[in-house]
């Protein structure tokens, strides 16, 4: 149960410990989502003002996207003198991370106040419950952002295009964003996934921010279905309480057309519809 004081879990969200493959990194995956793990706990901070947006976002990884996350609250989430609306997010993650469905399950069990959000960032790699994630989520209208292969893709498309399908393997992704920028030079070695220092500062540079989103966009024109287009996307928030959607037009709301195989959008990511949702990225000038 949560806890509105401290904004804590237990970790009975569901789901028994799997082993998850290698997905193609080079190094061995840590179990994830076993019945032992535990959830950080997610410090309750209230909003400064009723304008501001408070969202609740559960990780799959244990470090680089909490991390990131955190650099959204403290680069734009005062708002940008009255640019934007100002936001508050509020990471969840677990010891050893989360496999996706339990992702969802860690907001969608979360109490919650009238008109706080809950959305989850979980990967590709070889998870076998991505499906019953993604129907869960709808039901439960909790807005995901689903990356194949990684969430290293999000990070990659802050400094460049990407194209070409990696069949679920992160290696190449890893590889050229090491090359990308001299911040990220030793990404991933020993197991140092951070966005902190440097890399963090990397991520402001020259409008990183709006390239990612624009090349998140181009991966979605260029799926090979055909029918998938960026514009049609919908980044606006959703009432907990509305009817929910079916999972395919739920999983449609990045842009891709409805009986578009969540699995075969490779290489893709929706962590651009966060940024659009926050004003971070204003993409309607395309």
């Amino acid at each position: 149960m949560s806890r509105r004081g401290g904004r804590q879990q237990d970790n009975g969200v569901g789901g028994a410990g799997e082993t998850e493959g290698a997905g193609g990194t080079g190094t061995s995956r840590r179990r994830r989502g076993s019945r032992d793990d535990r959830f950080a706990p997610v410090p309750y901070r209230p909003p400064v003002s009723k304008e501001q947006r408070v969202l609740f976002v559960a990780c799959e990884g244990e470090v680089t996207e909490p991390q990131y996350l955190d650099h959204l609250n403290s680069r734009y989430g005062d708002g940008g003198d009255g640019e934007r609306q100002p936001f508050l997010i509020h990471p969840i993650s677990a010891k050893n991370g989360l496999i996706p469905s339990r992702t969802v399950a860690a907001v969608r069990d979360l109490k919650q106040a009238e008109g706080e959000e809950a959305w989850v960032l979980f990967d590709r790699d070889r998870h076998h419950d991505i499906p019953k994630a993604l129907t869960d989520a709808a039901e439960a209208n909790v807005q995901v952002c689903f990356s194949h292969p990684s969430f290293d893709l999000w990070l990659l498309l802050h400094f460049q295009a990407m194209s070409g399908r990696q069949s679920g393997n992160n290696k190449e992704i890893v590889k050229k964003l090491r090359a990308a920028h001299p911040a990220y030079k030793s990404f991933d070695v020993k197991n140092d996934k951070s966005v902190k220092g440097d890399r963090r500062d990397a991520l402001d540079e020259h409008d990183a921010a709006k390239k990612a989103v624009a090349h998140a966009r181009s991966l979605v024109n260029q799926c090979e279905h055909g029918g998938c287009k960026a514009d049609n996307r919908k980044p606006k928030p959703v009432p907990r309480g509305s009817v929910p959607e079916s999972d395919r037009k739920w999983a449609a709301r990045s842009g891709h057309a409805e009986d578009c195989p969540v699995l075969k959008r490779d290489p893709s990511t929706d962590v651009w519809r966060l940024l659009v949702s926050l004003g971070i990225v204003d993409d309607r000038s395309r």
